[in-house]
């Protein structure tokens, strides 16, 4: 077994130094019982999953593929003045979409990590959208306020404060903290999950997204 696949095979949770290093500590998630619809599913691609697979390296090494193919077009949150809104609004741009919250402190470390790759790669072809699921009629507020606390420029405000996009995604095991992120193509069809946090604005990040937007 070559030095890769001994790599793929452990799947080290091991993101970098610091805060990150504790990734296994992850805030886990506060279960509520509010539902949620089961995601549909998307035409295999397999080769999409392979080629993100072989970019997961260094930081990104805890990226897993998608094995599942589900089809998120259809998660709803709301945008900064509180309007509706689905993946599907994002149709033709493949997207980064970030769960996280204020009350997590890994989420707090990693948003000005995703704020530079939006900054860098955020157009036409794609975005990160950072969804913040602080609970209640307040949580869209403190969202706000930390992302003006910390200086971020270049990411909207999208916030679920039902929860209930937590809920679906915890039972569809996808995740089982936060923070967590999803990478989708262009038609918002599941290639691959993070569980826990990672330096996206680094070598190897960039490595990931400039992959997600070739296939």
């Amino acid at each position: 077994m070559d030095k890769d696949e001994k790599r793929k095979s452990a799947r080290p949770v091991i993101l970098g130094t610091g805060l990150f290093a504790a990734a296994l500590g992850i805030a886990g998630a506060v279960w509520l019982s509010n539902g949620g619809a089961v995601a549909s599913t998307c035409p295999v691609r397999a080769d999409a999953a392979q080629a993100i697979d072989d970019a997961a390296t260094g930081e990104l090494a805890a990226l897993l593929p998608s094995s599942q193919w589900r089809d998120y077009s259809d998660i709803a949150f709301q945008d900064a003045d509180g309007n509706p809104v689905t993946l599907a609004d994002f149709a033709g741009k493949k997207l980064l979409i970030n769960f996280w919250a204020t009350w997590c402190a890994p989420c707090r470390e990693e948003m000005p990590f995703l704020d530079a790759l939006q900054a860098r790669y955020g157009g036409d072809d794609f975005e990160v959208v950072a969804i913040s699921l602080d609970i209640g009629s307040d949580g869209p507020d403190a969202a706000a306020q930390f992302l003006d606390e910390i200086g971020a420029e270049n990411l909207a405000l999208y916030a679920d404060p039902s929860y209930e996009l937590f809920e679906r995604l915890r039972n569809e095991a996808v995740t089982l903290g936060l923070p967590a992120t999803v990478l989708v193509d262009d038609q918002g069809c599941e290639i691959a999950v993070l569980q826990g946090p990672a330096h996206w604005d680094t070598p190897d990040g960039h490595r990931v997204v400039e992959t997600l937007l070739e296939i």
